[in-house]
């Protein structure tokens, strides 16, 4: 080592030097660029370290790429398979809601249920509040002058407020749902569980009347009942937070309230809610009766009745019957005979112009017969004129009668 330290010590000195006058000349030249000024050193240290950070750079992307696209994705297909099997089920379910949501409508419109909506709001802003924990209530800026009346409900787009107290000429007071003094109808959104809400002490809200062997999970939605005549029913009131067991029979179940009732500016109050009947309509495009009445039998239609029958109450005849012997009608204008005089009736009786003594009332029991089935049918159905083949012939006067 000494040897070659002896033999190129001048050109190692040479060289030392030189690249120390190098180095600060480095340090002292600056490249002065529209952004910065740099020196010199700066900018030769950046240009040889960057393309080792390029390849150490390219060399970990490449790694975790490799990872994610391969090793990674048998996570990915095995969670892509349970999410299109919960998906399948959830349509599944969908369909079934779908159904009974459609089958309760039908039922609603064939039992005559009538449901609650709401048809007019007035805008009001808070102005005030009663600054006190003993009562717990906010002033409006709308009053008597407005149409606003006591116990009118207060609703935000997150849920209830409470209820109209006092309405003054200008203004309004509410009483919150976390007073002590307030009480609505609440039901549970999936149990279906009903009870009272009511304000605490502490601010916090309580619904009193679930027994102890119900089972009340937490989260589950709280809505209105409409059991209090005051809020519709639906309404979102909030969520259940804790659930413990009281003194009593009944649950200590605290719920949080869906609207932020400390930091309430504007309120919508409910001036007009509708009680409605569910429209056949819109129960569905085939309901439960009309089913029914398409399996019904059916009844034929009646046949329709002549104008002439129809007036006078009788009966019609079929022609043929009319065309009969015993029952033909006689013209209303008898002929005239040759000698200008008219023919009796009589005339028209050849067949019976000389009887024998026991068959002389014959005749007569069957002209009689014949008038009076043609008054009978005569009103029913017009007579149709006799052609002239079938004329009786006219005889002398005096052999009309011949006794």
């Amino acid at each position: 080592m000494e040897t070659v330290l002896g033999r190129y010590r001048n050109l190692i000195v040479l060289v030392g030097v030189l690249f120390a006058q190098v180095l600060g000349l480095a340090v002292q030249v600056k490249r002065t660029t529209d952004i910065e000024s740099s020196r010199l050193i700066r900018v030769w240290a950046v240009g040889a370290v960057s393309p080792l950070e390029k390849a150490l750079v390219w060399a970990q992307t490449s790694t975790g790429n490799l990872w994610h696209n391969y090793f990674y994705l048998r996570g990915v297909r095995a969670e892509n398979r349970e999410l299109k099997q919960r998906i399948e089920q959830m349509r599944i379910d969908q369909v079934r809601m779908s159904q009974d949501a459609d089958q309760a409508r039908r039922l609603q419109a064939l039992l005559a249920f009538k449901e609650q909506f709401i048809s007019q709001t007035r805008a009001a802003q808070v102005i005030g509040s009663t600054g006190s924990e003993q009562s717990r209530a906010i002033y409006l800026d709308k009053g008597d002058k407005d149409g606003i009346k006591p116990d009118m409900a207060v609703i935000t787009a997150d849920g209830i407020v409470g209820k109209v107290l006092h309405v003054y000429r200008s203004t309004s007071l509410v009483l919150l749902i976390s007073d002590q003094t307030s009480g609505v109808g609440a039901i549970l959104d999936k149990s279906r569980l009903q009870g009272i809400l009511r304000g605490m002490p502490s601010g916090e809200i309580a619904l009193e009347r679930i027994m102890t062997d119900e089972q009340v999970p937490a989260g589950e939605l709280v809505l209105t009942s409409g059991g209090d005549r005051i809020f519709p029913k639906g309404l979102p009131i909030g969520r259940v937070t804790k659930v413990s067991t009281g003194s009593d029979l009944f649950l200590n179940v605290r719920v949080k309230p869906a609207a932020n009732l400390s930091k309430l500016e504007e309120v919508l109050v409910v001036t007009k809610v509708d009680e409605r009947q569910i429209a056949p309509e819109q129960a569905g495009p085939a309901r439960a009766a009309d089913v029914l009445a398409e399996r019904l039998p059916t009844v034929p239609p009646k046949p329709a009745e002549p104008a002439g029958a129809a007036a006078t109450g009788a009966t019609p005849q079929p022609e043929a019957g009319l065309e009969s012997k015993p029952v033909q009608p006689k013209p209303k204008a008898p002929a005239p005979t040759g000698d200008g005089s008219v023919a009796a009736p009589a005339a028209r009786k050849p067949a019976t112009a000389a009887p024998s003594a026991g068959t002389a009332a014959k005749p007569a029991t069957a002209g009689t017969e014949m008038k009076a089935t043609e008054k009978s049918v005569k009103p029913a159905v017009e007579p149709k004129p006799q052609p002239p083949a079938v004329e009786p012939q006219p005889q002398p006067p005096a052999q009309d009668n011949p006794q």
